[in-house]
């Protein structure tokens, strides 16, 4: 049996740089699995990661050093990748992103229904959220595993939100990201977004697209709760 939202809004939250810090395990596991499979230390040396997909990232790893993305050696990174982020996530230096457990709870109070909406593979987000004790918040998301394309995501999760019995449209539906493609990710299928400067971009570079609002972080409690609620 599918739920209408019935005007309940669905959150939908980016990870890295938004959620969390993970102290650089991502890239440290991605210059790893490669090293690891084809002998090539610090292969993503120069290649920018911020709001891109696992997948994509892998991809551009393996075009750079010469090695085809086909014959299985996207699944091949993705299988080492996890095997080493499991290790580097326990490091000293990851941490939780101002206001985020407070968010999480109040959106939780406000009924707000919240998922996840970023590049990392599922199993990935898992093993980086999970320190943090906020995984359980999410009831569901859409992930690079899914695909490789980030602005194909938003369709995937509220597919699978709609599966679990809750029919939201993408016009009740906000992205909190922490760049640019988070914000084009919500926009070209018309939801909302919040951009917080909580990762590589400032919040000038993030006035310049199209968020819905932008803020320092999500410690400005009243400059998001207004908005969701009205939005």
């Amino acid at each position: 049996m599918t739920m209408n939202s019935n005007g309940r809004k669905l959150v939908l939250f980016d990870i890295d740089g938004t959620l969390i810090s993970a102290g650089g395990a991502g890239t440290r596991s991605m210059n790893r699995a490669f090293h690891s499979l084809f002998g090539i230390r610090d292969a993503f040396e120069g290649i920018s990661m911020a709001g891109k997909t696992d997948p994509q990232i892998m991809k551009e790893g393996l075009k750079l050093h010469g090695f085809p993305h086909m014959d299985g050696n996207v699944e091949k990174m993705k299988e080492m990748y996890l095997k080493f982020l499991r290790s580097e996530i326990e490091n000293p230096r990851r941490s939780l992103k101002p206001g985020i457990h407070e968010a999480l709870v109040r959106f939780q109070s406000m009924g707000i229904m919240l998922g996840l909406l970023t590049g990392n593979l599922k199993k990935g987000a898992e093993i980086k959220l999970t320190p943090f004790g906020i995984y359980d918040f999410f009831l569901e998301g859409a992930f690079g595993s899914d695909d490789a394309d980030r602005d194909n995501l938003l369709p995937i999760a509220l597919d699978k939100f709609r599966q679990k019995g809750y029919d939201f449209s993408s016009s009740h539906c906000i992205v909190i990201g922490d760049t640019p493609r988070d914000v084009q990710c919500a926009k070209v299928h018309g939801a909302q977004c919040i951009a917080v400067a909580t990762g590589p971009y400032t919040r000038d570079d993030l006035l310049q697209t199209e968020a819905d609002i932008v803020l320092d972080s999500l410690a400005e409690t009243e400059g998001y709760a207004d908005f969701v609620l009205s939005s």
